[in-house]
């Protein structure tokens, strides 16, 4: 038996489920601390809050979380603050009404410009549609000379 497969085995009691929150899958190798800000609009510090008040401890790694822990999470996570679907449809809606209204800001998104005072210059270029290509010193070399 030469071209056998090694299949791994996963009778050793390693829990191999993905533990989901928010309908993100979160990833099991991380610590919860880190692994739950995948959740787009939970930040470091939101996690710490969020662990803090479901009482896990921050450095457990996601795949030893029990079910209880989880749902307590999962409980807090999507009862208590807006993240995902909603969040990311609140912050296009109010880019939308600043662009509906015709303000400074609006004026600004719409055009793709930055719009908290920085300068424009010299920076943002790709910006601006100035994409300039690294180029050489500009002198001819002798043998195009005349």
């Amino acid at each position: 038996m030469l071209f056998a497969k090694k299949i791994p085995d996963i009778s050793k009691g390693k829990d191999n489920f993905m533990p989901r929150i928010a309908g993100i899958n979160i990833p099991e190798n991380k610590r919860i601390e880190i692994a739950l800000t995948y959740i787009y609009g939970i930040g470091l510090s939101l996690s710490k809050r969020i662990l803090t008040k479901a009482n896990v401890k921050p450095d457990i790694r996601a795949n030893k979380l029990s079910s209880g822990e989880i749902n307590r999470l999962r409980e807090i996570v999507e009862k208590e603050y807006e993240i995902e679907g909603n969040l990311r449809r609140k912050k296009t809606m109010n880019i939308k009404r600043l662009k509906d209204i015709g303000c400074y800001r609006g004026v600004r998104h719409a055009k793709r410009m930055p719009l908290r005072g920085q300068r424009t210059k010299t920076n943002t270029r790709t910006a601006r549609g100035n994409v300039r290509r690294t180029v050489g010193s500009g002198r001819r070399r002798s043998a195009e000379k005349k």
